[in-house]
């Protein structure tokens, strides 16, 4: 069984418990850290002085659609994941929250979308889990339009030494339970992927940032 498919199934096997294991994680920081995120891409939409109802937005590795209750009215939205019954959950919300969504599964990795193809891309979480992130990244970087961003929510290694290696040797813990890694070093990952980096927030140290990106 190849790497992804090893992947996708421990997903497919979460998914009907996905929002409860990481429940404690939204009551916390995270709950905010998302609805902050989607305030940063309206704001982004707003400045942008294009018309909402032709503006095109993706968001890559939609999971169990816990972002679904902040996604923006009138814009066409695309939402993929590479695991059918996360893309069932995701159908949950989008029903529950009453929003017009385009659920597909699809590979971040090999994305059936043309090139230059969408405004604005969101990303929560999700380079964790992308068995190659740098081919990942170039794919959203090829989906882009030319004056588009990227909006991302992301955790990563510290630069920090010992909590460096601390990430580096329970990385196996998260990564065999359902296929995330704590270590990636998705900066470094971005800049191999050709992408740039408009802007950088720490969330928490250095580990969970936010992020924004244009080719």
């Amino acid at each position: 069984m190849s790497k992804d498919n090893k992947i996708k199934k421990r997903y497919d096997r979460i998914a009907p418990v996905y929002d409860s294991l990481e429940l404690f994680m939204e009551k916390g920081k995270m709950g905010d850290w998302r609805q902050n995120l989607w305030q940063k891409v309206s704001k982004k939409i707003d400045q942008s002085e294009l018309n909402r109802s032709e503006i095109k937005l993706l968001e890559a590795g939609v999971g169990s659609g816990k972002n679904i209750e902040y996604y923006l009215d009138d814009l066409e939205i695309y939402a993929i994941d590479f695991s059918p019954k996360m893309i069932k959950e995701a159908e949950k919300k989008a029903k529950k929250y009453n929003k017009e969504v385009n659920l597909l599964e699809m590979d971040i990795q090999d994305l059936d979308f043309e090139d230059n193809y969408f405004d604005f891309i969101v990303t929560s979480c999700v380079f964790c889990s992308v068995p190659d992130p740098v081919k990942g990244l170039k794919e959203l970087k090829r989906v882009l339009k030319e004056d588009g961003r990227i909006i991302m929510l992301e955790h990563m290694r510290s630069q920090n030494e010992f909590v460096g290696k601390m990430m580096d040797w329970f990385n196996w813990v998260s990564l065999y339970t359902w296929g995330a890694n704590i270590n990636r070093k998705t900066i470094k990952n971005i800049e191999r992927a050709g992408l740039k980096l408009v802007e950088v927030n720490d969330l928490m140290s250095d580990i969970v940032k936010e992020i924004e990106l244009k080719k």
